[in-house]
């Protein structure tokens, strides 16, 4: 069998692709400018390496604020347009408030405004271009499933909700044929005889296997992936690719095998990432609590008028290895919210006041968490801190619950920044999964994303 090679962009590729191409059309767009239209405040030039970097810093890390990067909204024209319009507005201001490393302003103040312009131009046009080229049927990953029909629908709705640029095939039942077997109507079936030929004529780029149980995989069906694998053909068993594509550890599969899931990241007993990250919450909480003393009197003022009781809000949360302590927050509910028993909270919370929606979706409720950082209770990252009767009714529903334990809860977290506020057994699982993802793959790199992530939440106002 010799399979014909196709060409298709990973999740990571794309992403690095839009990075580097969005730095390379803004410096095309600044070329033109600067040779057609007597453009005088920035030019390609080696004299200008220092003022390049700089604006191709300044467009990566604001373009992760926001969200330029996330290719379910690059695939959207319309959303991009305005997440490059935010984008540039925020690097244009940066670029012109660090003159030391950055050119200074011209005198002709128009000439800012055709840098500001020519950056959003030329951005989007990129992304006309990749949305045309680069994310268009003929680049999609053309994958085959191997699994029961029972396990099909679920693992093809995960990885279309995921990645978009995932088309299936069809699927091969991994149990042997039995005359009473059930039929699966939302995709092709094809026989295990058929596999080689199936390859060729569908230019099948991976074949996924998604099956509860090993032993489920028929005789002849095992025989055929062993001699695809022998040739070079990629397979891969779905909970690597499910954790890959969606960023969480994909807890509702793991059964007996559970340790070949939690392979925890070596940066959770490396004694110098720890004393960086102290060093960093620290550092980080003197800021905080700065501010925190900055805002005290504006949030005083609008809790008199919208919350109408206590500033402050106490209450016990579980930390690092199960132990107790006590969480700051700003109240953003009714006084005796829960007066009669412990209950989640919800979207739209009847709950929560006027001025406390604000505080929530702008995060300014977490600042007085800073002291709890400060003292070592917290880490500016980590898992959310929940109350004990919460996790005692997690931990009876959602296996490996009390896992998320091995490290400090966080002001912000991998889960924070990707899902909503657990309000229910489902939600919180989810959460479960991202947490769990962050302790097996910590490392300063995710940090950076969490903090950038955040950043988006707050610029976004999207807190709960």
């Amino acid at each position: 069998m010799k399979q014909k090679n196709t060409i298709h962009f990973e999740i990571s590729e794309r992403k690095v692709l839009l990075r580097i191409i969005d730095i390379l059309m803004a410096f095309f767009g600044i070329f033109l400018l600067s040779t057609y239209f007597g453009f005088e405040y920035l030019s390609i030039s080696s004299t200008n390496t220092v003022p390049l970097i700089v604006l191709a810093v300044y467009i990566s890390i604001f373009g992760t604020i926001f969200e330029i990067y996330d290719l379910q909204q690059a695939s959207k024209l319309d959303v991009s347009f305005k997440n490059i319009v935010l984008c540039m507005s925020t690097v244009v201001l940066f670029y012109l408030l660090t003159p030391i490393i950055t050119p200074f302003l011209p005198e002709a103040r128009l000439q800012i405004v055709y840098f500001y312009v020519t950056l959003i131009i030329f951005v989007f046009l990129w992304r006309v271009l990749y949305n045309t080229l680069i994310a268009s049927p003929r680049f999609f990953k053309h994958v085959l499933f191997i699994s029961e029909v029972s396990n099909i629908d679920n693992v093809v709705s995960t990885l279309k909700d995921a990645d978009v640029n995932y088309q299936f095939i069809g699927f091969i039942n991994s149990i042997d044929d039995t005359k009473d077997r059930i039929k699966y109507n939302g995709l092709k079936e094809f026989g295990t005889k058929d596999l080689s030929n199936i390859i060729i004529e569908e230019q099948i780029s991976e074949i996924i296997v998604a099956t509860s149980n090993a032993e489920h995989i028929s005789t002849d069906l095992y025989h055929e992936l062993m001699l695809l694998l022998e040739r070079g053909f990629k397979i891969r068993e779905y909970t690597q690719v499910y954790e890959e594509v969606t960023k969480k550890v994909p807890i509702q599969y793991v059964g007996k095998d559970f340790y070949k899931y939690f392979p925890f990241s070596r940066n959770n007993e490396n004694q110098l990432y720890r004393f960086f990250q102290r060093t960093f919450d620290v550092l980080f909480s003197f800021f905080g609590l700065l501010f925190l003393v900055l805002i005290i009197p504006f949030v005083a003022l609008g809790n008199v008028f919208g919350n109408k009781g206590p500033l402050f809000y106490t209450q016990e949360r579980i930390g690092k290895n199960s132990t107790l302590f006590t969480i700051f927050k700003f109240r953003t509910m009714v006084v005796n919210a829960e007066a009669e028993k412990a209950q989640w909270a919800t979207k739209d919370d009847v709950r929560v006041t006027t001025f406390g929606k604000f505080l929530r979706r702008s995060r300014l409720d977490e600042i007085p968490q800073f002291i709890n950082v400060l003292k070592g209770q917290m880490s500016i990252i980590g898992p959310r801190p929940e109350r004990p009767f919460f996790v005692a009714e997690l931990s009876r529903s959602i296996p490996f619950y009390e896992t998320r334990h091995i490290i400090k809860p966080g002001l912000t977290g991998w889960a924070q920044v990707n899902s909503r506020y657990g309000g229910s057994v489902e939600e919180s699982l989810t959460k479960l999964q991202y947490d769990l993802y962050y302790i097996k793959h910590r490392s300063p790199f995710l940090d950076l994303n969490i903090i950038l992530k955040t950043l988006s939440t707050v610029m976004y106002y999207r807190g709960q």
